[in-house]
């Protein structure tokens, strides 16, 4: 199906206000004071949630501390699930303040606890920075849980974009390293293959917001080096996923993303890890946080955070 009219009007807005951020790539400083120096959008009151906290958590192996903030819902449980969430960005723009709306959203829906993560960003920390502050504030988060007011036995990853990548290889690790027994991931729009070389690639690299060469930018800020392409810590898509936990991955049709999101849950499924994959027609990437007036973010984010609170849930009753 084609792009819906009130996508394309906002793909024709969004690409009007961030011409620079589309084929036109400039340097990580410029892109970030160019978004830094776009006029504000009305203020609107934050949506409620029980608590806001910013935090600072230990950083992995002497790095600086990690900055978190962490999402108290509204009417949850008295000891809710955990998650913990990686924005996106390509690896090199947003932070707490950019995903501050989607993580009071998911707290509030899915009744969850959310920890929000400030990790080191491109190409100022390239990799393995940013993988390594998203495993050690899961390691910290499954430590502390308890403490936080959180159940220790029923944390999840989430994460959007770049965000996605950090949150399975979080996962992976944690696998690896005896770390959190995680219950869940929460993957949207993952981006996970710097060979950046699928169909969708193709198809989508150009019209709607987001675009091949962009991509292909982010990885080239991301990563020290070719090789490092194949690194299963960076591309999840080389990775043994035997041992995951279960899975729901959110795609958009029109999203040069789309193909390896889709590739990385068939793989999960082949590694025996149940996994729900659901692509949502008409849309672009990054949708889930963008234009929350349209009909199909707010069915997208309910599809997921339903998935989250369900998957949730249903480990706590196993552990009964």
């Amino acid at each position: 199906m084609p792009l819906s009219p009130e996508w394309q009007t906002f793909v024709d807005a969004a690409t009007a206000a961030f011409p620079v951020l589309g084929t036109e790539v400039v340097d990580a400083a410029q892109a970030r004071a160019f978004l830094a120096a776009r006029p504000a959008p009305p203020a609107a009151e934050p949506i409620p949630v029980a608590a806001v906290e910013d935090w600072l958590v230990p950083g992995p192996n002497g790095a600086p501390e990690v900055p978190v903030r962490i999402y108290r819902p509204l009417d949850a449980e008295q000891t809710p699930g955990v998650v913990v969430f990686y924005h996106g960005g390509g690896f090199v723009l947003c932070n707490l303040d950019s995903h501050d709306k989607f993580c009071r959203v998911m707290a509030n829906e899915a009744g969850v606890l959310v920890i929000s993560v400030d990790y080191r960003r491109a190409p100022e920390a390239r990799f393995p920075a940013a993988a390594d502050d998203a495993y050690a504030v899961l390691r910290w988060v499954a430590d502390n849980a308890e403490a936080l007011g959180g159940d220790p036995a029923r944390i999840a990853v989430a994460g959007d974009s770049a965000g996605g990548n950090l949150a399975t290889v979080a996962a992976l690790q944690a696998r690896d390293n005896g770390g959190a027994d995680l219950a869940f991931q929460l993957l949207l729009y993952p981006m996970l293959d710097p060979a950046c070389d699928t169909a969708s690639y193709t198809e989508n690299a150009e019209g709607y917001f987001t675009t091949a060469p962009q991509l292909r930018w982010y990885w080239q800020q991301y990563l020290n080096s070719a090789t490092e392409a194949d690194d299963p810590f960076a591309n999840p898509l080389r990775a043994d996923l035997t041992g995951l936990p279960p899975a729901y991955i959110a795609t958009a049709e029109f999203d040069p993303l789309r193909d390896e999101g889709e590739t990385y849950g068939r793989q999960l499924r082949e590694a025996g890890v149940p996994t729900e994959i659901r692509r949502w027609d008409g849309t672009i990437h990054g949708f889930m946080s963008m234009a929350w007036h349209l009909p199909q973010t707010q069915r997208a984010n309910a599809s997921a955070f339903a998935a989250l609170r369900s998957a949730l849930t249903r480990t706590a009753s196993q552990a009964r």
